[in-house]
């Protein structure tokens, strides 16, 4: 799930806990374009707080407006639908055409949101089915995720765990990268069995293992929500990871190095590990989109480029260059 929704839900926890009365929204149904996807949560708090977003701004201004109403007059959720016509969608800064539908619920006891937010720190992917009728809402263990569906008896979302990322090699490039894709709300471990590297990683909220490249991939157990990739330019430590790597169930696996050196990775796993031709496939190498990236904190944005396009089923073309990089960064040259 989106880490901004986790960020929602504990807002709610928070404020329901401080003792104030919060209305959870969920967007159920998206026509044409929308601002944010199926799924996505806002919160607004008594007092007209709001966290997290449904639109640029518009729609949550109206909101406000009526969960005032809505605070204590409803025991039962209620649907409200933006940009039905073309003049609503232009004051509520829809794109043109988007409708959306976002289901309301005044947070409670039985909307179990504690207990939510339980299963997903725990690393649980959850089924939530909320009872349109009275609101009452159940939590169910899945070992996989279905897209969100709202019918006029309920409305049922999945939740946890969020995307996962391990790097292999504690260099300058994988801070970077670390740094970069904290933001982007991955849980990011880093291994590296090398001293002179494990012993000056200074990257706060990371989790650093100093276990060989191939058990620390078995241990990270990877999913449908892993990314692993291999920074070292050493074969012993790359090639190690990569072996598990490519047989996990991990959505992404990268390797740093040039064309040249990914090739003779390739004929290397194929030759000495046995790997297929398919499994070999999986490999994005050299990793990241190509775009020109020079410094490692490029790099480490080409390469979260290229994951986010991978995330979402898409896959980005390799550019041409309009010009020579030297000039176009000297002015003088036309």
């Amino acid at each position: 799930m989106d880490g901004v929704d986790i960020q929602v839900l504990s807002k709610v926890e928070q404020w329901t806990r401080e003792g104030h009365a919060v209305v959870l929204g969920t967007i159920a149904r998206t026509w044409g374009s929308a601002p944010r996807p199926v799924g996505a949560l806002v919160a607004i708090r008594d007092d007209g707080q709001i966290a997290g977003s449904v639109s640029g701004g518009c729609i949550e201004d109206d909101l406000v407006a009526r969960v005032g109403e809505f605070f204590g007059a409803h025991s039962a959720p209620q649907t409200v639908r933006y940009g039905v016509s073309a003049e609503e969608a232009t004051r509520f800064g829809l794109p043109c055409g988007g409708t959306l539908e976002i289901v309301l619920e005044q947070v409670a006891a039985h909307t179990r949101i504690a207990d939510l937010l339980a299963h997903i720190c725990a690393g649980r992917r959850v089924r939530r089915t909320l009872d349109l009728a009275n609101g009452a809402v159940t939590l169910a263990q899945v070992s996989e995720a279905e897209a969100l569906h709202c019918t006029a008896e309920r409305l049922v979302s999945y939740f946890g765990p969020r995307y996962r990322l391990l790097l292999i090699g504690a260099g300058q490039l994988s801070a970077y990268l670390a740094e970069f894709a904290r933001m982007l709300d991955y849980a990011v471990t880093v291994c590296d069995p090398r001293s002179e590297y494990a012993e000056t990683w200074e990257i706060a909220g990371v989790t650093l293992t100093r276990e060989m490249p191939d058990d620390a991939v078995i241990a990270f157990r990877p999913d449908a929500h892993s990314a692993i990739i291999a920074l070292t330019h050493d074969p012993k430590l790359d090639d190690m990871a990569l072996l598990e790597a490519l047989v996990s169930e991990a959505f992404y696996v990268g390797a740093i190095g040039s064309h040249k050196n990914q090739e003779k990775r390739r004929v290397r796993l194929a030759e000495h590990f046995d790997l297929s031709r398919e499994v070999l496939d999986r490999l994005h190498g050299p990793v990241g989109i190509k775009n020109g990236a020079r410094t490692p904190a490029e790099i480490a944005v080409a390469i979260l480029a290229d994951l986010t396009a991978a995330r979402y089923g898409y896959r980005i073309p390799e550019p041409l260059p309009l010009r020579p990089l030297a000039a176009a960064a000297d002015p003088a040259v036309v």
